[in-house]
């Protein structure tokens, strides 16, 4: 009966063993997948050495519809590129998801789990509030990261390990005030989250902005979770503004539009990025007219080849899968951020390319030298790892849909 037991221990070991030795992707890294057929599409190098990637999004909370539509972005790209010649030698790149939630504390959680697992260079997040809850665990470890549409100056100022390729809020706060004043507004309404770094910074640039151009400003505060505006949409309403000005979540949106309209309030209300997401238009139903917000990218710009290819092979790379379809909003429209990602992705393996080497401290002292001709314009660092870019895309709701209207530059 001993040796029965043995024998069955032994057996049971040696399966446990082989098991062990079996790989399987890591919860939420993508599978590399041609999009439209190419040819040109790289297989991965079968068992051949890994650089990891971080991925530092938000799957969940309030703004874990734009963190899916970021991270398709970057996957259409893995499935493109899943291999880089570094040295001589071709590595698969594998990519490691984690989810920070939305939330600044459960970020620095995400990132430290980043860390631990080894990657060489991490991408994200969608959220600047985020992005800078988790910019000191990525410059403690010397993992550079790049930002792809975290867009408080915060992000980057003082850390040597955090890029980004996005432009920022004071552009973007400039631009909407310009817009504003352009629509004949001489009074507005600035609306911000207390505690979010992307919606104080992003009011406050457009206040000062606006009031700069011989503007008014009146502003209100709403806190976190909050879901009934009514107090503040009245005061707004009694001012008799010409515009509001709410830049927030994506769950935040479509409550402030449907109040804002029930109240009686007829006035163009405005925001930044964060507001080009389809929820929003779903959500709001009725009351969408005379919404405009600024964003990175048009998926009808025809004026490069580059975005044009990206636009086809990307909506067909969308519609090869229904969780791909699900993660955007139930449509195959190309959001801004998803090109945002997708360019992130790229200048994250032109950097591995440019640093010779799969570390993660070749890769941050070659970043500041990388030039990458992307889907969202060319992109060069300036001194502070910010991407040099100086123009916004400025669209409206209609039929259903984010109708591109016109670019806006700022001197």
């Amino acid at each position: 009966m001993k040796k029965l037991i043995a024998v069955m221990l032994c057996l049971a070991l040696t399966v446990s063993v082989f098991a062990g030795c079996s790989t399987t992707p890591p919860a939420g890294s993508s599978t590399p997948a041609s999009a439209s057929g190419d040819a040109g599409n790289a297989p991965a190098v079968s068992g051949g050495d890994t650089i990891k990637i971080g991925i530092f999004e938000p799957a969940s909370g309030e703004n874990g519809g734009g963190g899916k539509q970021e991270v398709l972005g970057i996957r259409y790209a893995h499935s493109l590129v899943p291999t880089v010649e570094v040295g001589g030698k071709t590595y698969n790149v594998e990519l490691v998801e984690v989810d920070n939630q939305s939330d600044t504390s459960k970020a620095v959680t995400a990132a430290q789990s980043l860390v631990s697992s080894g990657v060489s260079v991490v991408l994200g997040s969608y959220g600047s509030g985020v992005s800078i809850a988790a910019g000191e665990i990525f410059r403690e470890a010397k993992v550079p990261a790049i930002g792809v549409s975290c867009t408080n100056p915060q992000v980057t100022l003082g850390n040597d390990y955090y890029f980004r390729i996005c432009f920022l809020d004071p552009f973007q706060g400039t631009v909407m005030a310009s817009f504003a004043k352009s629509k004949g507004a001489s009074k507005a309404f600035v609306i911000t989250q207390l505690g979010d770094d992307y919606s104080t910074g992003l009011g406050n640039y457009f206040k000062s902005a606006f009031e700069a151009a011989g503007g008014t400003v009146v502003t209100g505060e709403f806190q976190t979770g909050e879901v009934d505006f009514n107090a503040i949409l009245t005061n707004a309403k009694n001012e008799n503004v010409d515009v509001i000005f709410a830049p927030s979540s994506i769950a935040t949106a479509p409550l402030i539009i449907q109040q804002a309209r029930q109240l009686g309030i007829t006035c163009p209300i405005m925001a930044g990025d964060t507001w080009e997401n389809t929820t929003i238009i779903d959500n709001a139903g009725a009351d969408t007219s005379e919404i405009y917000i600024s964003t990175f990218f048009d998926e009808n710009d025809s004026s490069s080849s580059v975005a044009k290819d990206f636009v086809t092979g990307y909506k067909a790379w969308l519609n090869s899968d229904p969780q791909n379809l699900t993660n955007n909003g139930g449509n195959d429209g190309v959001a801004a951020v998803s090109a945002l990602g997708y360019d992130a992705y790229m200048t994250a393996i032109e950097a591995i390319k440019a640093a010779g080497a799969p570390d993660a401290a070749s890769i941050q002292a070659a970043l500041p030298g990388v030039s990458y001709d992307g889907v969202t314009g060319g992109l060069t660092f300036d001194e502070n790892g910010d991407a040099k870019k100086n123009m916004a895309y400025i669209k409206t709701i209609e039929n259903g849909g984010f109708k591109f209207i016109q670019t806006q530059t700022v001197s």
